[in-house]
């Protein structure tokens, strides 16, 4: 190994990592008992994305500092507070968006269970047609009117 996967620099992210998604998983696991496991790994994935961009915006705003030169508590709080308020305000879900999407999908939904109600009211045609045609070859008519 080299010296610098041994420092603590390196190791303290990867616990941290595994600390953070451990808290995501029991957050997850106490709020959702009920869903499937589907809807827990998407929900899961949707918190940690949202926390790696909180991250990467906390970073951004320490490089941005460090870069300007002057790193005093005053300016790395002043960024700090600007990327949450970023992130805050950043809409991750518009409400109209998504009731937008929900009427698609219904629309979508709607409009193939109609083509396939019109495909089996189709192949029962063809079968009681083909039915009939069996029918017809198998029973030769009679010279006798029905009923008599």
């Amino acid at each position: 190994m080299s010296p610098e996967l041994n420092t603590p620099e390196t190791s303290a992210p990867e616990t941290s990592a595994i600390v953070e998604v451990n808290q995501t998983d029991a957050i997850v696991e106490a709020e959702m008992p009920g869903e499937t496991d589907e809807v827990k790994r998407e929900t899961k994935a949707l918190i940690e994305a949202i926390r790696k961009r909180a991250q990467d915006e906390a970073h951004s705003a320490e490089d941005l500092a460090k870069s300007a030169g002057d790193f005093t508590r005053e300016a790395y709080l002043k960024l700090i507070r600007q990327a949450r308020e970023a992130i805050e305000q950043n809409k991750l879900f518009d409400k109209d968006q998504i009731e937008k999407s929900a009427q698609q999908l219904q629309g979508e939904a709607e409009k193939n269970w109609q083509a396939l109600v019109n495909e089996v009211t189709e192949l029962s045609d063809r079968f009681s047609e083909a039915a009939k045609a069996a029918w017809e070859k198998l029973v030769p008519p009679s010279d006798k009117p029905p009923g008599e």
